[in-house]
């Protein structure tokens, strides 16, 4: 099976632009989301053009601070405050990476975690790992609504995650045991990477090495979900996993298509949560279950 995230990223817009609707009906204003973009890589560019496109589809507003020659560390925890203070920015999304010589996790604690929509505010994590979060990170919450609609059975599972970063690998194994999954954390120091792969019944990859994982290293009808991006020099863009082999013997996702649109997803669900929250119109959430 194909898990095409573009399939369940549609879904999940459907229902963000039914809630941004109600927003606007309740009170009178849309979600708004702040984006900073600080230098001029091409990639980060055209992430932040693909999360405007995706958000202006469902009626998040989404405004711009692009800084194509980079600010200050003080200029930039300046304006950080500023939309932190502004009652009608309800997101705040520094663009990663950020430029060399601005601390990362300086400008990522100054967001205030109630605007963090990227769930990487250190509030956030702890709660996370507390078994009580109120803002998922993006990309492992796509995998996991992926897995979701698919019909992934997690509990009890052996579930290995190739990826130790705090944006991916991290949380999404707290994700994962949230649920009942055995996991087993791996990295790129791992030895024998494949021994662990093969009794996974549930694969994450998030390494950003092409090809890493052959059709060998994976258990057959194993879930794989392939987080890995690298731009081969003929342009392509490819995962982690070899899709062509190891497809023929596990659901895996396709790379670009898969885990891709589901993090852009979650992150205007998080923007339209956040908006929820700031205006009373809903609870804090999601719950998370442990045991």
């Amino acid at each position: 099976m194909i898990l095409e995230g573009n399939v369940v990223a549609d879904q999940t817009l459907a229902e963000i632009r039914a809630g941004v609707a109600r927003l606007r009906e309740r009170h009178g204003v849309a979600p708004s989301l702040a984006v900073l973009l600080l230098g001029t890589d091409p990639a980060s560019a055209l992430y932040v053009r693909s999360k405007k496109r995706m958000a202006a589809s469902v009626g998040i507003d989404s405004p711009d601070h692009v800084y194509p020659e980079g600010l200050s560390r003080e200029a930039l925890l300046a304006l950080i405050d500023r939309l932190n203070a502004d009652p009608t920015v309800h997101g705040i999304l520094p663009q990663l990476p950020l430029p060399k010589g601005i601390d990362e996790d300086e400008v990522i604690a100054r967001i205030a975690p109630d605007k963090d929509v990227d769930g990487i505010h250190p509030a956030n994590m702890g709660r996370l790992l507390a078994g009580s979060p109120a803002v998922l990170p993006c990309t492992p919450s796509g995998c996991m609504a992926l897995l979701d609609h698919y019909g992934a059975k997690l509990e009890g599972a052996e579930a290995v995650v190739i990826g130790r970063s705090r944006i991916v690998g991290k949380p999404l194994a707290q994700l994962l045991l949230a649920r009942h999954a055995t996991v087993t954390m791996c990295h790129t120091r791992t030895r024998d990477l494949a021994f662990h792969t093969r009794r996974a019944d549930v694969l994450c990859v998030a390494v950003g090495r092409a090809g890493l994982i052959t059709a060998d290293m994976v258990k057959p009808d194993a879930w794989v979900i392939d987080v890995g991006n690298t731009q081969l020099p003929s342009g392509r863009w490819v995962g982690d996993v070899d899709f062509a082999a190891v497809s023929a013997r596990a659901h895996v996702t396709p790379v670009p298509g898969g885990v891709g649109p589901m993090t852009r997803a979650m992150l205007l669900r998080n923007t339209l949560q956040a908006a929820e929250r700031i205006l009373g119109a809903a609870p804090r959430r999601p719950a998370a279950s442990s045991g």
